[in-house]
This record gives C-alpha cells, structure tokens and sequence, in this order.
C-alpha cells in the first residue's frame, strides 16, 4: 500500500485521533472499500491521527488476495496507521456465511487496539460486525458514529433473502446499533428519510454526507485502447463495471446481448469486474456481443472505461432504496451517457433525473436495454449532452473536499470539540 512519510503532512494541534473501523478497504476495488479508504487519507491529510482496523482485502473475488498472509497484518497510508485481521472468507458467500464472516471480523475488532480515539467510524455494511464492535465503544464509552453504506434492512426486504423473520430481526438491529450511538451518517437523503420515517431511528442524530467521485479519468487515447480491446470503430460499446453480484442481476444484460446479437446490432455488452455471480453469468453461454473482462489494475481500469461509449448501472427490480450505486460516482468523472436499468422509483433513478447524466429502463426488460443503446449510439450529440451533465454534477455534488469536511466537522462534533456545522446539499441535488 502506498505510503506518504507523516512527517510531510500538515499538523493539526487541534486534530482529532479517530480510528475507522470497517471490514472493506483498499485494495478492493468497488463497494464501500474506496471510501473507507478515502475517509482514512482525507482525515490524515487533514491533521488527524488516524488508525484504521479493516479486514483482507477478498472483495468481490471472495478469496483472500495474494499476498495477504498471517494473522493480522500492519500497514501505513499517507501517515495513517492501518490495522488488518484476517478473518472467515467464504467461497460460496451464500447469506449465512456473510453473517459469519461480519462475525469473525467484528469479533476481533472489538478486541483489537483502537489507540484511544476521541471518535470512533463504524462502517455498514457489515451490520453484524458494527454491531459487535458498537458493543465495546459502549463499554469503553467511547464516541462513535455508524457511516451507513448501505441499509441491511432493506437489502434483505429488497431481495427476498431470509425471508420476514430474519428481515425484521435485522431491523431491531440495525434499528438499535444506529440509535445507540452519537449519530449516523448516510451517504443519501432517501437513506436519512428512510432510516428515521421508516426505521424508526429517532434517538440519535442523521447528517447526510454524499459520496465522493474517487477516480480521476486521464487523457485517453480512444481509438487506441478501443483496437487493443478487439473493439470495432463502430461498435457501441455499453460497459458495465464493479462487482457482478445477486443486487447487479446482470442476467438482463446477457439476455440483452442475445437481443442485440439476433437483431445484428452494433451495441456490445462488457461486464468487467468479478463477484460471485460471474460464473453463473458465464454459463448462460456466449455470443458475439458479450464479453466478460477481469478486474484491472489501476490506469487500465480508467482507460478501458473512458473508451467505452456507454456506461451502464443494471439492479434487480424492486431494488428502490436499499442502495446507492457506487459506480455512478466513478462514471460521471467519464462525460459517457449513463444507461440504468432501474426501477423508476429507485434511488438510482432519482441521481439520474438530479443529474441530467443518463437515461433510465426498466429493469429485466433486456430489449428495452438494447433499445435504449442504439439509440444513445445513433445520437452522439446527446450522448455528448448527458454525459457532460453527469460531470458537472459530480463536480458541484460529489466533491471529495467538501465531503470530508463535513465528516471532519461531523467527528469534532462528536468528540465534543468545536467546529463549524458540516454544510447541507442544496435541495436540489437531494
């Protein structure tokens, strides 16, 4: 992992020593690990004393990245200090063994050494892990906040997994872990309305604080990349990247590359990343408009994604509130159209009406998906349009700065030193 030497990073007499806690991190590339990460650099680049306890980084291939050995690891990030334990990896990472996971994780969490912090950031997702791990910030009284990726709840409603028992007995959880503590931050208003309204997380404060736009997209030699990736000049490519997991239910997508593929479409389909679903996907069979790229390293990733022509967010439908796509944040930083197949009351949706950077389908509607690609590929200059919309959202609403002050000033709250109040997003990009 990269390291800046502490001694060339601001000072901050007034800094806070606050330890994050989190089962995902750098170098996974995709989920909550990119921010958890960027709240560990932001806040040591910012004066702070930071220590940081994540787990092996497995995420989305499910098994433990070379390299990783031993029992626990040490690691330093820009003058953070960086605490890994190993933990329960499942290679069939079915609803149980998750929860088994987060339970190994949180248990040596809350036994690991958290440096005295005057702040505490867990991390959800793991709900079960943040829950173990709230129990020895009560114990030690130690100020905590739960910065909620994603709400548990919903997911399990949302997906139909473990059926109304375990779904309710996850919301007295999470209900109880997020109103046990100093606050929560949610990454999305929806996320705040629903965990207060709905939840019923009422005892403890709710900041909003917005994900940030975590890639940088260079120069890009288009045609170039587009002859090295066996790309046609005219192909229009509609490129999905990050985790291909049950939430993504990117059947649709190897259903729609069917479509195109009989209809002698231009439009090609790329799923790029890994999870525990590409395999399955893999053996739906293959076709000459789809095609299956591995995760790659950084510099290729962003190459291979600005040289695409469309970038594509696909979720299972009825998938309205449980989570806010991370990859929006990444694809606005392109100026490509976005394509979402998504429920029209999702959350997904509603970024893309904010935003102006895409069009929206409905989900598991494969030729409505090709549709909507030979459209955006016969109109370049809307094309041009939405994706040129989508990067002045990301630089109005999804600034790293602004979103890591807020924190910032959210921990200072909570450890009871002074600070001005984390600033609100405009109404309209709520």
């Amino acid at each position: 992992m990269q390291d800046t030497d502490s001694r060339d990073l601001p000072t901050d007499p007034t800094g806070l020593r606050v330890t994050v806690v989190g089962l995902h991190f750098a170098p996974e590339p995709s989920g909550n690990a990119p921010y958890t990460t960027g709240l560990v650099r932001g806040l040591s680049k910012r004066g702070h004393r930071v220590h940081a306890i994540v787990g092996y980084p497995h995420y989305p291939q499910w098994r433990v990245l070379d390299g990783y050995t031993g029992w626990s690891m040490d690691e330093t990030l820009d003058g953070a200090s960086i605490r890994r334990l190993r933990h329960y990896v499942p290679a069939d990472p079915s609803l149980l063994r998750r929860l088994v996971m987060e339970a190994s994780f949180g248990l040596r969490a809350a036994f690991a050494d958290w440096k005295r912090p005057d702040a505490v950031v867990l991390v959800s997702p793991g709900l079960l892990a943040t829950a173990i791990a709230s129990v020895r910030a009560k114990v030690t009284r130690t100020p905590y906040v739960v910065w909620v990726q994603d709400i548990y709840t919903l997911g399990l409603s949302e997906s139909g997994r473990g059926g109304r028992l375990l779904a309710s007995t996850a919301g007295t959880l999470e209900r109880s872990v997020l109103q046990s503590g100093g606050g929560v931050i949610a990454i999305h208003e929806r996320f705040k309305r629903y965990l207060r309204d709905s939840l019923g997380v009422r005892r403890a404060p709710i900041s909003v604080v917005r994900n940030w736009s975590h890639v940088e997209i260079p120069s890009v030699d288009r045609a170039a990349v587009r002859r090295r990736q066996g790309w046609a000049e005219d192909d229009v490519v509609v490129l999905h990247a990050g985790n291909m997991g049950v939430k993504q239910a990117l059947d649709n997508v190897v259903l729609a590359s069917r479509v195109a593929s009989e209809r002698g479409s231009r439009v090609r389909f790329v799923l790029l990343g890994d999870g525990n679903q590409r395999a399955a996907l893999q053996a739906m069979g293959s076709n000459d408009r789809l095609e299956f790229l591995s995760t790659l390293p950084d510099g290729a990733f962003e190459e291979v994604l600005a040289s695409a022509d469309i970038l594509l967010v696909n979720e299972q439908p009825g998938a309205a509130e449980a989570a806010v796509p991370s990859k929006l944040t990444t694809y606005f930083s392109t100026g490509l159209p976005v394509v979402a197949a998504t429920d029209a009351q999702s959350i997904t949706a509603e970024e893309l009406q904010l935003s102006g950077g895409g069009v929206r389908v409905d989900p598991a509607d494969p030729a409505a998906l090709v549709d909507a690609a030979e459209a955006l590929g016969s109109d370049p200059e809307l094309g041009r349009r939405l994706g040129q919309a989508g990067k002045r959202f990301r630089t109005e609403f999804q600034s790293e700065d602004n979103s890591l002050d807020a924190m910032a000033s959210i921990l200072r709250g909570l450890a009871g030193k002074s600070a001005a109040a984390p600033a609100e997003l405009p109404t309209s990009a709520r």
